[in-house]
Order: C-alpha cells, then sequence, then structure tokens
C-alpha cells in the first residue's frame, strides 16, 4: 500500500502534533487569558438562564409541558441533591416550559451576548481587526439556540436512565458517571465546532472545526462532570459569604463557568494552530 500523499503546502500530521504543544503556548504569549476568560463567563452569566428558557419552551412545544415535567423529574432525580442543584434544575426547566412567546422573543437579546463574548475573546487571542464585533457575535450564535431544543433532548433523554444507575450502586455510577461523560461530550462538541468555524473571525475548515470541537469537547465534558461531582459533596458554600448560600453557589457556579471558559480559549487557539503549521511550507 501506497503512503498517502501530501501536498507541498501540508505539513505531515505527526509534524503538527509535535509542533502543537511548543505552537499552542507561543500564540497565547502576551495574551491575558485569565482576563479573557473572566470576560466570556460574564457574559455567559448573562445568558445562561434566558438560554435555557428558550430551549425549554422550544422543546416544551414539541413534546408538551407535561413530557417536559416527567424529564425534569428524572433530571432532579439524577442530579446530587447536597446542594439543592436538583431542585434549581427542575425548576428551571419547569419554569421554561411555562413563559410565553413574548417572553422568548424579550429573552431572545440577553441569550446572544454570549456569543458576542466568544467573538470578542476569539478576536483579541487571534489579533484581529473586526468591525461590529458584537453583532456579529450575537447573529453567529442565533443558530444554535434555534438546535438547542434537540441539544437539551439529548441531554434529558438519558436522565432517567442515568437515575436508575445512580441507584444501584458503585457499579452502577461508574457506568452512569461514563455514560453522561460521553452524552455531554457530543452534545457540547457540535456547538463548539461550530463558535471554532462561524462565531471566530478565521473562518477555518469545517473538518478542523469539527476535530477541534471533539478533542475540546472532551475536557469540557470531563470537567463538568467535576463540577457534579463538586455538587455532590457536603459543603457550606455560604461560608465565606457571611452564610449567603445563595451566594455562594452563585460565585461556585462562576468560578466553574471561568474554568470551562479557559479550556474552551486554549482550545479553540490549539485548533486555529494545528491548521495554520498544517498548511505551513515545510
Amino acid at each position: 500500500m501506497s503512503a498517502p500523499t501530501v501536498r507541498a503546502d501540508q505539513l505531515p500530521r505527526r509534524d503538527v502534533l509535535r509542533a502543537l504543544p511548543r505552537s499552542t503556548t507561543a500564540a497565547l504569549r502576551g495574551h491575558d487569558l485569565m482576563l479573557y476568560s473572566a470576560g466570556v463567563t460574564f457574559y455567559a452569566a448573562i445568558a445562561l438562564v434566558p438560554g435555557l428558557l428558550i430551549a425549554a419552551r422550544l422543546l416544551a412545544a414539541v413534546l408538551g409541558r407535561d413530557a417536559l415535567s416527567r424529564f425534569a423529574d428524572s433530571l432532579s432525580d439524577a442530579l446530587p441533591s447536597e446542594l439543592g442543584a436538583d431542585q434549581v434544575a427542575g425548576r428551571a426547566l419547569r419554569l421554561g416550559a411555562g413563559i410565553g412567546w413574548t417572553a422568548v422573543l424579550v429573552s431572545l437579546l440577553p441569550a446572544t451576548v454570549y456569543g458576542e463574548g466568544l467573538r470578542r475573546a476569539y478576536v483579541a487571542l487571534a489579533d484581529a481587526r473586526d468591525r461590529l464585533v458584537g453583532w456579529r457575535g450575537r447573529l453567529a450564535v442565533l443558530p444554535l439556540l434555534v438546535a438547542a431544543p434537540v441539544l437539551l433532548l439529548a441531554v434529558l433523554a438519558v436522565t432517567p436512565l442515568l437515575s436508575e444507575l445512580f441507584g444501584e450502586g458503585l457499579g452502577g455510577r461508574v457506568l452512569g458517571v461514563y455514560l453522561a461523560l460521553n452524552v455531554d461530550w457530543l452534545v457540547v462538541a457540535l456547538p463548539l465546532a461550530w463558535t471554532f468555524r462561524v462565531v471566530a473571525p478565521d473562518r477555518l475548515p469545517w473538518t478542523t472545526c469539527v476535530v477541534g470541537g471533539l478533542c475540546v469537547g472532551a475536557f469540557v465534558s470531563g470537567f463538568l462532570q467535576g463540577f457534579v461531582l463538586f455538587l455532590s459533596l457536603p459543603l457550606d458554600l455560604g461560608a465565606p459569604f457571611g452564610g449567603e448560600s445563595a451566594v455562594g453557589g452563585a460565585i461556585a457556579v462562576l468560578l466553574w463557568l471561568w474554568v470551562l471558559h479557559l479550556v474552551v480559549l486554549v482550545g479553540w487557539v490549539a485548533t486555529r494552530q494545528a491548521h495554520l503549521l498544517r498548511h505551513r511550507t515545510p
């Protein structure tokens, strides 16, 4: 069998993988990654609840409010109850299922600011010049809001099985975590690939973006499962904040979002550098 042909303007994949860590580190040098991640987290904090409400309302329109309520119950059963995450998640889904269409339209404005935050961070990391960066980012994430009910359904569809597995001892819990890890990985990877291709200022090839989204999504999924584990710990989140558990819970969510966005931004830079290395003349 003959060796695969490598074009003159392409480095072999093995050489790209070898050079990628150094190239990514060099591309990040001089950028305040911590600040960029904090900025995206701020936008995400604004968009998180409106985005979830929109996804829940659209899904309820397709499945019906009763079906979504049953999914909300199974989600509450699958999440740990120590810090109240089960009740918060179930309440959010039921709230979203009951809002009116006027509320959905109003929620679009804060829900799309996440795209603005991501594009601003991508533009800064790429040292690019971009006009109307905010509106371009907002418009670029609108298709993700349309797809959000499908992604939400993919997560909710496995929650009945997860709630059963988590009640069957250590073996069931391990299998449940493995299943949740893989479902979250696929659900997260597709939006990531979209942001790498459409939200970012560079028009990277779809193949590159999908591969990058799958790789980065694996890390994000792992951190999400780590957050679920964190929620199962008997912690007093309000202790550093005068006993205000709600404040402590909000700060904990923001902290995890900040870490997740660190992973996403580094992952996008690595994806971009892999493309640049691949098409550099050897």
